[in-house]
């Protein structure tokens, strides 16, 4: 089996490549932007008819949120002219493809308890367990409006397609949040982060399983999948426990969301609930916290 994976040398990528020995039966195919351009169709066409993959794993994205804001037509032809390129051609080649996107394509609200669909409060989720694959996207700004437009370009182009939403995906490659605090942590006595965003951590190592699981299932349930670790949290939690496994010492303080303003607004609740990917592919998820001590492992 050939496995095509774009952006291999993202955070994402990365992770997939740290785990290649756990599949001996599969023939990888790593690209980096300088290997395959998403954004131009012939050279993906030149790339597909070269490797003839069975499966293509899109992890290549534009994922600067708050500078997408001042460079919309950058992130629209990476996050949604990248993956329908990627869509015309799997079709051609009769390859599944399967691509990550993000909770960003959700604006829901959290308020005394209750997780609702937008800021208003207008409607609570059907779900106690966080946002479904069947819940209406409602992305607030040009990073989540383009992820969107990517799923749908894909959606409209080709059957044969798994598009896994994930949030707050961090590791030891690449840039993310815990290697931010890691390293805000060795320069200051005092670190302020907000505690009004509620989501879930996502070890990019354990998505990079999840995606292989896909992969080798044989499962012809195509189709949108969400995938994070279990449990929430806020920022302020997130940073808290890092500080808390590493013992590290630091003045924490928990700010809102208006004390922190960025050019992106970020959606204030984004829990997914992972029903269906479990049911379907009968994935084990680990608790966000053991997966943040596996992570730590390597520092």
């Amino acid at each position: 089996m050939v496995v095509l994976v774009t952006g291999a040398n993202g955070q994402l990528g990365q992770a997939i490549q740290s785990v290649v020995e756990h599949y001996p039966s599969i023939n990888f195919i790593f690209c980096g932007s300088s290997d395959l351009d998403i954004t131009n169709l012939n050279n993906c066409e030149a790339v597909f008819q070269k490797h003839q993959p069975d499966f293509c794993i899109n992890t290549a994205a534009y994922t600067a949120v708050d500078k997408a804001e001042s460079e919309p037509q950058k992130t629209f032809d990476v996050n949604a002219n990248g993956p329908e390129n990627l869509a015309i051609v799997s079709k051609k080649h009769n390859v599944v493809l399967v691509h990550v996107s993000t909770d960003f394509v959700f604006d829901a609200y959290f308020s005394e308890g209750i997780a609702y669909y937008d800021r208003e409060q207008r409607l609570p989720l059907k779900s106690n367990l966080g946002l479904q694959e069947t819940d209406v996207p409602f992305p607030s700004g040009i990073y989540g409006l383009t992820k969107l437009q990517g799923e749908q370009a894909i959606e409209a182009v080709w059957e044969k397609h798994f598009i896994i939403r994930t949030s707050w995906v961090y590791s030891q490659f690449g840039s993310n949040f815990l290697k931010t605090m890691l390293r805000l942590a060795s320069e200051r006595t005092s670190l302020s982060v907000v505690s009004d965003q509620i989501g879930t951590p996502t070890y990019a190592v354990d998505l990079a399983e999840v995606l292989l699981k896909i992969v080798t299932s044989k499962t012809k349930t195509f189709g949108i999948y969400n995938f994070s670790n279990e449990g929430q949290c806020s920022w302020y939690d997130f940073a808290h426990e890092i500080f808390l496994q590493k013992d590290i010492t630091i003045d924490l303080q928990a700010i809102s969301t208006k004390l922190y303003p960025t050019p992106a607004k970020r959606p204030a609740y984004s829990v997914l609930d992972k029903s269906k990917i479990k049911a379907t592919f009968g994935v084990h998820i680990n608790d966000w916290k053991t997966s943040l001590n596996n992570c730590l492992k390597h520092y």
